[in-house]
């Protein structure tokens, strides 16, 4: 990887639907997560950012875990989103798997800290349990489309759920040093991606690009 500075373009936070108080204070907890990780959301942090006194997140949240859980899932619905359109909008496996595979890395990387506290941030269990039926679904995904380059011969015969697992493995572990919040120099972001998706593809089976 380069030694040059990653060069990065921040996506905004997610913006969910306007809904009056409640939505502000999703918008606000999820731009504060986003800057300083779980840590630094505060009841306090995240009422002074919506712009209301820090009681009022009470009055439409159970808890600050349950606010939490709130933007986790809004944030991993936009992430899906991202993937569902990228994989639709490829023609075979091969681009498919690139796209989707390259859509997770090069989204987690233009966000780092938030795909860090996101991914990685130790949380409440709840948050724990989503993230697991967040990667669940992400495998699940990942193996009806090894299987679709199965019958393609596309790729080799394998298992496609271990594959999938695997795949979706190379690119969490993989992701750990560059969306650190301690990482220095982590490298440019493509060469990041495009490394990520070879790797994948190894894993499966699929030829180099």
């Amino acid at each position: 990887m380069s030694g040059r500075a990653a060069k990065r373009t921040v996506e905004p936070a997610p913006k969910p639907p306007d809904g009056g108080t409640r939505a502000r204070l999703l918008h606000a907890a999820a731009e504060v997560i986003q800057e300083g990780g779980w840590g630094s959301a505060s009841v306090g942090a995240i009422a002074a950012r919506a712009g209301v006194a820090a009681g009022t997140l009470y009055r439409h949240f159970d808890s600050k875990a349950d606010l939490f859980l709130e933007v986790f899932r809004t944030v991993s619905e936009r992430e899906m989103t991202a993937m569902r359109g990228a994989h639709a909008g490829s023609k075979d496996m091969a681009a498919r798997f690139d796209a989707v595979v390259g859509t997770y890395a090069g989204r987690a990387l233009k966000n780092r800290r938030l795909a860090w506290a996101l991914v990685y941030e130790p949380l409440d269990a709840s948050v724990d349990e989503e993230r697991l039926l967040y990667r669940r679904s992400y495998c699940e995904g990942m193996a009806a489309l090894i299987r679709e380059g199965i019958r393609t011969g596309t790729v080799p015969n394998q298992d496609a759920d271990l594959a999938a697992a695997a795949v979706v493995g190379v690119i969490a572990e993989t992701l750990v040093g560059p969306l650190s919040p301690v990482a220095r120099d982590a490298g440019a972001e493509e060469e990041i991606v495009r490394a990520i998706v070879t790797f994948c593809r190894r894993v499966i089976g699929l030829p180099a690009a």
